[in-house]
C-alpha cells in the first residue's frame, strides 16, 4: 500500500469512528417530554416530539428507545397481530442502534436491558413463551450487568427490582424454565430496590416514576398481598386516573381485582376522552367485568363489543364465558349456549382465566344459579348482597360434592372480606378437608386465604403450613397462579 493509499484508509477510518463516536443518550428535554406523554398512553403525542427531536439531533439514540415504549403499549394492550407482523423487525433494528451508542454510557445496557423485557412481554400475549423467556433473560442478565458496572445508576434498581422479584416467584409449572435460563430471585430483595429507587432523591426518579408506580403496585398487590396498602399509596401519590390512561389502566383494573367494581366502573367512565389517547378495547372488557358483578342490563354491549373488536387472544375465552353466564341468569339459554360454543372455538388458553373458561365449556354443565350470583356479587365488593343471597342455606342444602365446598368456599370468601375472621376460618377448613382432590380451584385458593390469615396476625409458621398446602395440592384450576401467590408468601414469611 502506497503513501496516498494508506493515507484515504486512515483518513475513512478517522472519519467512521468519529460518525460511530458521534451517537450518544441524550435524555433531553424534548425526549422528556415525548416519554411523559408516551406513559400516559398519548402515543401520537409523543411520536411527534420524538420525529422532532430526531431531525434536530439525528446522532441522539433515546428517540429510537422511547419509540420502543410506543410499539410496547400498541402491542400489549391491543394485540393486534398485523402490527405485531409490521413492528417486529423493529426489534432487531433498535437493539441495533443501541449496539452504536457509547459503550462507557449506563444507557448503553439499560436500552437494551428495557427493549428486551418489553419484548418479553409482547411475545407472551402472541404466544411465543419460548422466545419469551429468552428476551427475559438478555434482558435480566444485561440490566444486572449494568448494575456491576454503574451501580449508581438508580433506573436499573427499577427494572432489575422487578425483575428480580418476578424470578423469585416463579411457579414449579415453569421452574424448568427459569432453571434452564439461569435465573435467581428475591421477593425481599427485588422489592426493596425498587422501593428504594422511589424513595430515593436521585434525579432519575422524576423522570421514571410512572413506570417505576406500575411495576411497584401490581407487584406489591399481587406478590406482597398488600392491597389496602396499594390503593393508599395511590391516594398518597395522588395519580391523575384521568388524563393519564396508564394510571387509569392500573388503578381500575387492580380494584376490580380488588373486589372494587363500583370504583373501577367511576374509574374508567371519568378518564378523559380524548381521541389522543391509544385506542383499546380493554376499556369494554374491564368495564363489562365491573357490570357484571353487579348484575347491570347493559353488561352484555361492553363485553359483546370487546369479543367483537379485539384483535388478540387474551381474555377472548373468559369475555365469553361471561358473556354466557349473563345470558344464563337471566335464563335465556338459546344465547348462553351460542356463546358457550363460541369459547371452545375463538382466543387461547394461555391465561389460567381462558384456560378454566375453555374447561368449564367442555363440561357442558351450568354453574348452580345461587352460587352464581353470589361469586359475582362477591367479586364486585357486594358483600351484604352476596351474604343476603346465602342466607339460611348450608352445605347439606347441595346434592353434589362440588356444589357443597363450593358453597362453603363462597362463604369464607364474603365472610373474609367482611373481616368476619373466625367464621372465614371455619367455612375455609371445610372447603380444604373436603376439596383438595377435587379439581376445581376452590380448597386451593382457601388454603392461600387462611395463609392471609395467618400472616396478617403474626403466627408465620401457621401462615407457611397453609402456603405448602396450597403448593401439596396438585390437578387443579389456576394451579400456577395460585402456587406463585404461595410460593411469595412463604418468602415473605421467611423474610427471604
Amino acid at each position: 500500500m502506497n503513501k496516498y493509499s494508506l493515507f484515504i484508509f486512515s483518513l475513512l477510518v478517522f472519519l467512521s469512528a468519529n460518525v460511530y463516536a458521534e451517537k450518544k443518550f441524550d435524555f433531553n428535554t424534548n425526549c422528556l417530554r415525548a416519554y411523559k406523554e408516551i406513559v400516559k398512553l398519548k402515543l401520537n403525542a409523543g411520536q411527534e416530539i420524538l420525529k422532532a427531536e430526531k431531525n434536530a439531533n439525528p446522532d441522539n439514540l433515546i428517540p429510537y428507545f422511547l419509540e420502543n415504549y410506543i410499539d410496547f403499549f400498541e402491542l400489549f394492550f391491543n394485540e393486534d397481530p398485523a402490527v405485531y407482523k409490521a413492528r417486529i423487525k423493529n426489534l432487531s433494528d433498535r437493539l441495533g442502534m443501541m449496539d452504536e451508542g457509547p459503550a462507557n454510557s449506563p444507557f448503553y445496557k439499560y436500552t437494551k436491558a428495557i427493549i428486551n423485557f418489553q419484548w418479553a412481554a409482547v411475545k407472551v400475549k402472541f404466544g411465543y413463551r419460548w422466545d419469551a423467556g429468552w428476551q427475559f433473560r438478555r434482558s435480566y442478565l444485561q440490566v444486572k450487568a449494568n448494575k456491576e458496572k454503574f451501580p449508581a445508576f438508580q433506573p436499573n434498581n427499577m427494572l432489575y427490582g422487578a425483575m428480580q422479584t418476578v424470578a423469585g416467584t416463579i411457579p414449579e409449572g415453569y421452574k424448568w424454565l427459569s432453571n434452564l435460563l439461569g435465573m435467581r430471585g428475591s421477593v425481599k430483595d427485588g422489592m426493596g430496590l425498587l422501593e428504594g429507587f422511589l424513595n430515593s432523591n436521585d434525579s432519575w426518579v422524576p423522570v421514571f416514576k410512572e413506570e417505576a408506580i406500575f411495576y411497584y403496585a401490581y407487584l406489591k398487590y399481587h406478590l406482597l398481598n398488600e392491597r389496602e396498602e396499594v390503593f393508599q399509596f395511590f391516594k398518597q401519590q395522588q395519580l391523575d386516573v384521568v388524563n393519564n390512561h396508564l394510571y387509569t389502566y392500573m388503578t381500575a383494573n387492580l380494584a376490580i381485582n380488588n373486589k372494587q367494581s363500583a370504583y373501577a366502573k367511576q374509574i374508567i367512565q371519568q378518564r378523559n376522552p380524548s381521541a389522543e389517547y391509544l385506542k383499546t378495547e380493554v376499556w369494554d372488557l374491564e368495564l363489562g367485568y365491573a357490570k357484571l358483578n353487579h348484575f347491570e342490563t347493559d353488561a352484555n354491549i361492553y363485553l359483546q363489543r370487546f369479543t367483537d373488536n379485539f384483535k388478540g387472544k387474551f381474555y377472548i375465552k373468559d369475555a365469553l364465558q361471561k358473556l354466557s353466564w349473563y345470558y344464563y341468569l337471566k335464563g335465556n339459554m338459546t344465547e348462553a349456549e351460542k356463546y358457550r360454543k363460541q369459547v371452545l372455538t375463538n382466543g387461547n388458553t394461555d391465561s389460567e382465566a381462558d384456560k378454566q373458561a375453555q374447561k368449564e365449556a367442555k363440561t357442558g354443565k351450568w354453574p348452580t344459579v345461587l352460587l352464581l350470583k353470589a361469586r359475582l356479587l362477591n367479586d364486585g365488593g357486594y358483600n351484604s348482597e352476596a351474604l343476603a343471597m346465602l342466607n339460611g342455606k348450608s352445605a347439606n342444602d347441595f346434592n353434589i360434592i362440588e356444589e357443597k365446598v363450593e358453597f362453603s368456599y363462597r362463604l369464607a370468601r364474603i365472610y373474609d372480606d367482611m373481616g368476619r375472621t373466625a367464621e372465614a376460618t371455619q367455612a375455609y377448613v371445610y372447603t380444604i378437608n373436603n376439596g383438595e382432590k377435587l379439581k376445581q380451584y376452590f380448597a386451593a385458593r382457601a388454603a392461600i386465604q387462611l395463609g392471609f390469615i395467618y400472616e396478617k396476625k403474626g403466627d408465620k409458621q401457621g401462615a407457611i403450613k397453609w402456603y405448602q398446602r396450597c403448593l401439596d395440592m396438585d390437578d387443579h384450576d389456576y394451579k400456577n397462579s395460585l402456587d406463585q401467590k404461595a410460593k411469595a408468601g412463604i418468602a415473605r414469611c421467611k423474610g427471604e
